[in-house]
């Protein structure tokens, strides 16, 4: 998931000029600057600061006596520190090889809820199967066009204020798929094949087809000639007694890893296996929902996004590897998936949104067109028990997550804007205040911003609990303190999220610089600094608020599980008059609740916006900012 900064959506994507002009994607990715290593010293002394509010006293010393022994000249930290700096001179990005790895092929947990997003886009008004696929045709002909777009080297630049970003991921989304290992994992991506994918997968009541969307002479399909397919799919795949081959891909990777070397032992699955990991990507065409109130439909739209319901829905209608899978119900509830190590959210946002262009059906010549392919799968009993285990496993998944959808309607960018706040600051405090006033303490707070403004950037870390966060939540709720006071502290509170993001994106933020040292560490095969086995550093990476704004023009919100096992997933989509929220906790854990925080961070929202309107503008402190 990923964060461009606080700035105006709108000025995030400014379309430069699209003349085809070849190798002009490779030009544009050379002319980015290379992601910077911060100094060492700097990134010690931010370290110091995030450890302030969530750790006692004690522990605070104890690491700060760690970290001036880490930098002493001559000593560790300045060691690893070269060794980073000539990494990062070699390569064209010193951490995206890295964090490919750890953030995502060498963790193990299903990529289900633990690390897939799901996007909620807005509902469609049809509730049959005539509806379904006419909105699934065009929605392929819409992604179709965006192909063509990558593959022309024709999409347009976008900026972050002025500063052009990096258009890699956009490459990465299609024609690829993650690959499950026995202990890590891989990806792979089939675009620059001799002869690249030119078909998609469908799946209908678990059952898998092969959908060629290219004609003999090279062109798309129409919307119509699409439709026609799909009702080719719809018709030979009625059998809802199928087994849900798919959900394998649910399960722990390690477990899949052993199951899936298992299956592709069979030629026959092989060769369906292959063609689902080469496809450009996949529809799903899944079984309506059960029926419930308007208020609970976003939630369970939420979860059939994020895995599908559970094995008697449609967690088998998946193939949970694919990069990217859009999920179109027959009652109208729509939305994708995606596999999170190549991409984060944006590309797949405005992926999203692309198909809206098509909006006609077009009559096109009858050319007779082939059947789309099944794909077959021999089920040998162990097979068949995998699948059962896989079942089982997503059940529990299902029935431990606890998500709320919310749609926030008292006020949306609009608000903070008239405060000359950062709307983003200006929720993440909201969201500081509702942690706190439910559990009287602060905790660590992971926010993604892109880094996208260098070469191959992913995301680091916005620290949303600060020293001025600390402060202006612990002031709110105090009968003791003056609104002018509390308004000083959350205005400098705000400023200071605003000057932490804007560190992040210019790349010199902690987290990721941490890792590196970390892992170079590990790759001189030094001893561990003592930092990394500190209890602090433990406590500091506990995100138990893992937070995502993920702006997007259309009216959808994006989901996510929470990191830890007594944490929260908060993803925000702030529209003008309005913020789309989706909460996530595990019902496992007896102190998190994610209808309960919800809640909370809407008083919080409204509790801030009335202080702001009962303090006169007068009284306001106008110093400028100088961070604590």
């Amino acid at each position: 998931m990923v964060k461009a900064g606080a700035v105006k959506p709108s000025g995030l994507v400014k379309p430069v000029s699209v003349t085809r002009i070849a190798g002009r994607y490779l030009a544009h990715q050379e002319g980015l600057p290379k992601l910077p290593v911060p100094p060492l010293q700097q990134t010690c002394e931010h370290y110091l600061a995030a450890l302030t509010p969530i750790v006692d006293p004690e522990e605070l010393n104890h690491t700060r006596k760690l970290l001036e022994e880490f930098q002493k000249p001559g000593g560790v930290g300045e060691r690893l520190q070269k060794g980073l700096e000539q990494r990062a001179k070699k390569m064209e990005n010193w951490l995206s090889d890295w964090w490919l790895q750890t953030a995502y092929l060498d963790y193990r947990m299903p990529v289900v809820v633990h690390s897939s997003p799901g996007v909620v886009l807005p509902r469609m008004e049809f509730s049959d199967r005539q509806g379904q696929m006419r909105y699934a045709a065009k929605l392929i002909a819409g992604v179709l066009d965006f192909k063509s777009m990558i593959d022309n080297e024709t999409l347009p630049v976008e900026y972050l204020g002025a500063k052009p970003l990096c258009m890699n991921q956009y490459y990465k989304v299609l024609s690829s798929c993650r690959i499950p290992g026995t202990k890590r994992d891989t990806v792979v991506n089939y675009t620059l094949d001799k002869r690249p994918p030119t078909h998609i997968t469908v799946v209908h009541n678990f059952q898998f087809f092969v959908l060629d969307v290219y004609n003999s002479d090279a062109t798309p399909l129409t919307v119509d000639q699409i439709y026609i397919q799909l009702e080719k799919i719809w018709n030979s795949s009625l059998q809802t007694n199928k087994e849900p081959i798919g959900i394998l891909t649910s399960n722990h990777r390690n477990s899949w890893g052993k199951a899936y070397n298992n299956l592709i032992k069979d030629k026959t699955n092989k060769e369906s296996v292959r063609a689902i990991q080469k496809s450009i990507f996949t529809v799903c065409l899944d079984a309506p929902i059960p029926r419930v109130s308007d208020d609970m439909y976003r939630t369970r739209a939420g979860v059939q996004m994020l895995h599908g319901g559970g094995s008697r829905w449609n967690s088998g209608n998946r193939w949970f590897d694919k990069t990217l899978q859009f999920i179109i119900g027959e009652d109208g509830t729509c939305g994708l998936i995606y596999e999170h190590a190549p991409a984060e959210g944006p590309p797949i946002v405005v992926t999203s949104y692309l198909y809206r262009k098509k909006s006609e059906m077009v009559r096109t010549p009858m050319v007779p067109l082939r059947m789309p392919q099944k794909l077959r799968f021999h089920i040998t009993p162990e097979i068949k028990k995998d699948i059962e285990e896989a079942k089982q496993n997503m059940n529990i998944m299902v029935h431990d997550l606890d998500m709320k959808v919310s749609v926030f309607s008292h006020f949306g960018k609009d608000f903070p804007k008239s405060q000359k706040m950062s709307p983003d600051a200006f929720i993440q405090m909201a969201l500081q205040l509702a942690y706190y006033r439910i559990y009287k303490r602060c905790c660590p707070t992971y926010e993604s911003a892109s880094l996208r403004m260098f070469r191959l950037g992913r995301t680091d870390t916005i620290r949303s609990t600060t020293i001025d966060s600390d402060k202006f939540v612990k002031a709110m709720d105090d009968p003791a303190k003056h609104n002018t006071e509390k308004v000083a502290l959350l205005d400098k509170a705000v400023k200071a999220h605003r000057a932490y993001t804007d560190m992040a994106i210019r790349g010199q933020a902690i987290d990721r610089h941490l890792l590196g040292l970390k892992l170079q560490a590990i790759e001189d095969l030094a001893a561990l600094p003592e930092i990394f086995m500190d209890t602090s550093y433990a406590v500091v990476l506990h995100f138990n608020l893992s937070t995502s704004q993920v702006p997007a023009k259309t009216n959808c919100v994006m989901c996510f599980g929470p990191v830890v096992p007594d944490g929260y997933g908060v993803c925000y989509n702030p529209m003008d008059t309005h913020i789309n929220f989706a909460v996530s906790a595990f019902n496992s854990c007896q102190d998190t609740n994610a209808a309960r925080l919800a809640q909370a961070l809407e008083d919080a929202l409204l509790d801030i916006k009335t202080l702001l309107e009962q303090t006169p503008k007068a009284k306001r402190s106008t110093a400028p900012y100088r961070p604590s």
